[in-house]
């Protein structure tokens, strides 16, 4: 790669992320009455997060079983109405006795 090619690069990325920051600003005046703009931009953040963590939840161990155990524990916990931390807490509890139940028991 050339030298400039890296800061060409970092002005096309700085562009990219100005543009979307300012054309809202720009294109929108009024404030927005539609309900289904705003229940899609209300729901945006949530898809985007999901997205974005789902699938690297299924990769984060060697193991694709203990994988599932982890999001199958997580699922449990967080329908039962706990905390951040504790559903983290017990989806790593979980992964970690199937791994250790793959590894040890099951040769």
């Amino acid at each position: 790669m050339p030298e400039y090619g890296f800061f060409v690069y970092l002005a096309v990325c700085a562009g990219v992320t100005y543009l979307i920051r300012m054309l809202p600003l720009v294109l929108v005046r009024k404030k927005i009455k539609n309900r289904f703009v705003l229940s899609f931009l209300y729901y945006i953040p949530f898809a985007v997060l999901t997205v974005m963590t789902v699938p690297a939840c299924f990769y984060a161990t060697g193991n694709i079983w203990s994988a599932i155990a982890g999001v199958a524990v997580a699922l449990f916990v967080a329908w039962k109405g706990k905390g951040l931390p504790v559903v983290a807490a017990c989806a790593c509890v979980g992964a970690l006795a199937v791994e250790v139940l793959c590894r040890y028991v099951l040769v």
